[in-house]
């Protein structure tokens, strides 16, 4: 059974007890039931029993030596992208936070060995607890000391301050492009109170701000080192040291022998080859040439070739909370035209993608990824009452060619419209798909491929007019909504903008009780959906496979990007 949760939102402070140190236990004073003593009684007492379980299990597993595991070895895989820079902070996709994650530490993190991401899972890194005020809207964080950068100058608070500054862009250099901007837009400051403590001081509480702060997205960078030098040769504190970026060819990492976890990591280094064909890739990877795969990236038909021809290899197949989504920009007519992008919504038959792409294996939801590795989705009788979610895809479609010949449209005269997407296998099949199923609404479109290195910086613009895209959906609510569909958003690509949900995304951002919060994002996912804002088309799962001799592999259900730490992964040979 798992422990019950170390954070708890109430009246009182908002707490968590997680100490790597086995510290003291801090005293919360109430649940979701402040009014009512006696259940905050009973759960002081779990919690404080919680809290000295907590911080024995973290001393034993990170602070005592290894028992089993081996030290050394390169770790060698694929990844099937090369991005832009190396500076995670600039970078919207997972092939340069993947690599870098193990150069760098969070203030805290999801537990690398729990499959769900969750507020539940974090726990602390270089932050070594950590603390609300009573009015749920100052978040402390006392931190470890000792720790030096890659280039031996020391951490300290002044580098957490630095970050979030440079992500506000209140001080500092501005980053060159800065995609999560809007996770903190209720983030009013952050102070320091001398070289190892911070406060992040918010304009309204906002539990779940940890979940943000825990993302393999949210690394602490140096405040002496400028952002331009972070994209080429980044400087972290974790477990890896960059070695080299050679694009299109390869990243490597190498050991970090100062680490400040002891016996960490237990690799000598991590070389990550970057191949575009997936089928090269695992080819590569039958002959032996690569201990791992790149993470969920195996289809259904691939992973039979896997499985037949590479029997002894462990292959997981997972979601990872990434669904395929429908972008149109909202700026160009006639696609400024509700209705239209309405029809297009309803065009879409969302089994057809599972089935075709991969045989099955994938799961329809809405904004946020459904239940049950999905925390925060709509079940599936609340889902189908989604517009365009109905399974009569031929009433849907009969629907959506009505509404074309009002706005002037059909088999005679047929809007013609180029549909952009990543050049990636994973990006470009769907595209395909979906380019088919638009002909039967009496619109014609052209594929249009993009480089990964331009991609961003095109959609952000608004550089083009119909996308198929790639999206998380989490794993919180915050992330998802505010980055996605918020006024203003870093990555709202599509300019949808709506008062009203922007109110509701900021009170379930607010709200301490879980399943009320719940309540009010499904809300949200139905005005979403009402409004075609960015349809989601379906949630992929893919496998990630290696050999036996891989040893600490954590596949996350719920997050492609927060389980790559790498610390405790060995090899057995």
């Amino acid at each position: 059974m798992q422990p019950k949760p170390a954070m708890i939102a109430g009246r009182g402070r908002w707490v968590n007890h997680d100490n790597l140190a086995g510290g003291r236990p801090d005293q919360p004073t109430g649940d979701h039931l402040p009014e009512a003593p006696a259940r905050e009684a009973v759960m002081l007492r779990r919690l404080r029993l919680f809290s000295a379980a907590a911080g024995l299990l973290a001393a034993l597993t990170i602070v005592a030596p290894a028992f089993a595991q081996k030290q050394g070895g390169i770790l060698r895989m694929s990844t099937p992208d090369s991005p832009a820079s190396m500076s995670i902070h600039e970078e919207s996709t997972v092939f340069a936070q993947r690599p870098m994650m193990g150069v760098f530490n969070n203030l805290v993190m999801f537990d690398q060995h729990a499959a769900q991401a969750s507020l539940q899972s974090i726990v602390p890194d270089l932050a070594t607890s950590w603390s609300w005020n009573e009015e749920g809207t100052d978040l402390t964080f006392p931190l470890r000391q000792g720790v030096k950068w890659h280039d031996g100058k020391p951490f300290t608070a002044a580098d957490v301050k630095c970050t979030w500054d440079m992500l506000t862009g209140t001080q500092g250099e501005r980053l060159r492009i800065n995609p999560r901007k809007s996770w903190y837009r209720n983030l009013d400051a952050v102070t320091t109170n001398g070289d190892f403590e911070v406060t992040f001081h918010l304009k309204r509480p906002q539990p779940a701000l940890l979940t943000a702060l825990a993302s393999g997205y949210s690394p602490i960078y140096p405040c002496h080192v400028p952002p331009r030098e972070m994209r080429q040769h980044p400087i972290g504190t974790g477990p890896f040291k960059f070695i080299e970026f050679k694009p299109n060819e390869y990243i490597k990492v190498t050991r970090n022998a100062n680490y400040w976890k002891p016996d960490r990591p237990y690799l000598d280094g991590i070389e990550y080859t970057i191949i575009r064909s997936l089928s090269t890739a695992n080819l590569a990877f039958i002959a032996g040439k690569f201990d791992m795969t790149a993470p969920y990236s195996i289809s259904i038909p691939l992973l039979r070739d896997i499985n037949r021809q590479t029997p002894q290899a462990i292959c997981q197949v997972a979601p990872g909370g990434v669904n395929r989504n429908l972008i149109v920009n909202r700026e160009v007519p006639p696609f400024d035209k509700p209705e239209l992008r309405r029809a297009m919504a309803l065009s879409l038959d969302r089994k057809a993608f599972i089935d075709i792409i991969s045989e099955g294996q994938g799961d329809i939801g809405g904004v946020m990824q459904p239940p049950p590795e999905g925390l925060w989705g709509m079940p599936p009788d609340l889902l189908k009452t989604l517009p365009g979610y109905d399974t009569d895809v031929s009433q849907n479609r009969a629907q959506a060619r009505s509404i074309m010949e009002k706005l002037g449209y059909g088999p005679t005269n047929r809007l013609k419209v180029k549909v952009s997407t990543r050049d990636l296998p994973f990006f470009r099949d769907p595209a395909v798909i979906l380019i088919d199923q638009l002909k039967d609404i009496y619109i014609d479109s052209e594929l249009e491929t993009i480089d990964s290195s331009i991609w961003l910086p095109k959609v952000m613009r608004k550089d083009y007019i119909v996308g198929l895209n790639l999206s998380g959906s989490g794993p919180d609510p915050d992330q998802n909504l505010y980055q996605l569909y918020g006024c203003g958003g870093d990555l709202n690509y599509n300019g949808f903008c709506n008062l009203e949900i922007d109110r509701l995304v900021d009170q379930q951002s607010a709200e301490p009780d879980q399943e009320k919060r719940k309540k009010l994002v499904w809300e949200i996912e139905h005005k979403l959906a009402e409004d075609g804002a960015r349809p989601i088309i379906f949630y992929s799962r893919g496998a990630t496979c290696w050999q036996p001799h891989v040893k600490g592999i954590n596949i996350m259900v719920n997050s492609i990007s927060a389980g790559w730490r790498m610390e405790d992964v060995w090899l057995e040979k």
